[in-house]
């Protein structure tokens, strides 16, 4: 009785070897990384999702948790405290002043290289520039990040904020109070705003970036000490995610905003808002630096934001470029079997 409990026991044993051996590889030991999203649901999560949906990220070897956010600077202040997240997504500028005031974060991968911050104008105003504002109702929150950059925008018109009236709004009625023309024009960040304010006021956007005022946009960061602890599964995150923006913008944009749509239904996105940001957030990205693919750090990108920072007191004109971000983390194309057209 004694050997035959023994010989189905050790049978049994083998048995369930094989299964866990037959098994992918990936799914033996996922790592987990948590990470921090910028906002609610929009068209700059389509990788993210996208990676998600399709197992890109699993078949990296990672378990990714996304949680949404509420605002780019207070996602960079719950990831840079280090102990509910791995990664943040946002706005790098936020991550930049944040490190200057001696929180320890740092960019891992840049997306939109060029700023998103701008100026939201009725299609046919033709205003192309600051000097055309001149008497001029502008909505702008005063405690957003636009704001500091609006007396330089303006200099470059030769205007001042006297000259025209702004109207200090909340985020959240930024966009309607625009929309219904209740202002003339409004500062926002563009690629969100501009496909929901156009459906019912058809606009144009005149970007900072054009008037001297750029840095780098959208991105990923992490704390240091989460970088010195993880750094190969925040590189391998930021690598998947940098290869699914490629492969959205490759033409399969719809296939982004399913992803977004089937992994926060209880969000009511529409569809068609949702494809318009992620059109609108391209030329943003611009294109890779010589030799190099999307996401990765650009040296040149993080000098030019010392200047723009600086020049509006957010940052020391002395900051070092090259102390705001972790290099060489970003190889899209490790990933380039993983993710087929």
């Amino acid at each position: 009785m004694l050997a035959v409990f023994s010989r189905n026991w050790r049978n049994a044993l083998l048995g369930l070897a094989a299964v866990v051996l037959s098994a992918p590889a990936w799914s033996q030991a996922l790592e987990p990384l948590r990470v921090r999203l910028d906002w609610t649901p929009w068209g700059v999560h389509g990788a993210f999702h996208l990676a998600q949906q399709k197992g890109w990220y699993k078949q990296a070897g990672l378990d990714v948790s996304l949680e949404d956010g509420n605002g780019s600077v207070t996602t960079v202040q719950i990831v840079g405290a280090g102990d509910s997240f791995d990664v943040g997504h946002a706005a790098l500028a936020s991550a930049m002043i944040a490190r200057e005031k001696g929180m320890p974060v740092k960019a891992v991968a840049v997306f939109a290289r060029q700023s998103d911050i701008g100026l939201l104008v009725p299609a046919d105003a033709g205003i192309t520039g600051p000097a055309q504002l001149k008497g001029k109702k502008v909505a702008y929150t005063a405690g957003s990040l636009e704001a500091p950059f609006i007396d330089a925008f303006l200099a470059a018109g030769k205007l001042k904020k006297s000259d025209l009236e702004l109207i200090n709004v909340d985020a959240a009625g930024k966009a309607s109070t625009y929309a219904v023309g209740r202002a003339d024009a409004a500062f926002s960040t563009i690629p969100f705003f501009l496909p929901v304010v156009s459906q019912n006021r058809p606009s144009n956007a005149v970007r900072f970036a054009d008037f001297g005022l750029n840095m780098p946009s959208f991105g990923l960061f992490a704390n240091e000490a989460k970088l010195a602890q993880r750094a190969d599964a925040i590189a391998r995150f930021a690598s998947v995610s940098a290869r699914a923006w490629e492969y959205i913008y490759a033409g399969h944009q719809d296939e982004a905003v399913a992803a977004i749509l089937a992994q926060r239904p209880q969000a009511r996105l529409d569809k068609k808002v949702l494809r318009g940001q992620i059109d609108a957030l391209q030329p943003y990205f611009g294109q890779p630096a010589a030799g190099a693919r999307l996401g990765a750090i650009v040296p040149q990108d993080w000098t030019q934001a010392v200047t723009t920072l600086s020049s509006v007191g957010l940052i020391s004109a002395s900051a070092q470029a090259s102390s705001f971000y972790a290099p060489d983390l970003v190889h899209p194309e490790r990933y380039d079997s993983l993710v087929q057209p």
